[in-house]
């Protein structure tokens, strides 16, 4: 798989459904459902104490996950980079939502995730 072969759509429509169930994981605390697209090394960071830590810390801080708005695909042969802007329900501004996405074993992976 060489993720420069592909166009910022396919990226964004593979990305997109990722992101979704990680969003909706974390405003759940879910762990099981956010680390189901997860590599290997991401899933031993995210432990299910970790997860609760975060996610209780950026509701308390800034609300919940809101819009989520398309901004780049950076590619390169093994892994793309995806960059929104994200919104919160109660912190004002904008903010940066990023995905390192990579594809082993058949299976396209979040290999960095991050809200800022």
């Amino acid at each position: 798989m060489n993720f420069q072969s592909l166009s910022e759509k396919q990226i964004f429509d593979i990305a997109n459904p990722i992101m979704d169930n990680l969003m909706d994981a974390s405003t759940e605390i879910n762990h099981k459902k956010h680390v189901q697209d997860f590599t290997q090394r991401m899933k031993s960071i995210v432990t299910e104490e970790y997860l609760k830590s975060v996610c209780e810390h950026y509701q308390n801080e800034k609300g919940y996950f809101g819009e989520r708005t398309p901004v780049s695909v950076f590619k390169r042969p093994d892994a793309a980079a995806i960059i929104w802007k994200q919104s919160f329900s109660k912190a004002e501004g904008e903010f940066v939502a990023e995905m390192l996405l990579v594809h082993k074993e058949g299976q396209y992976l979040v290999d960095h995730v991050m809200v800022f």
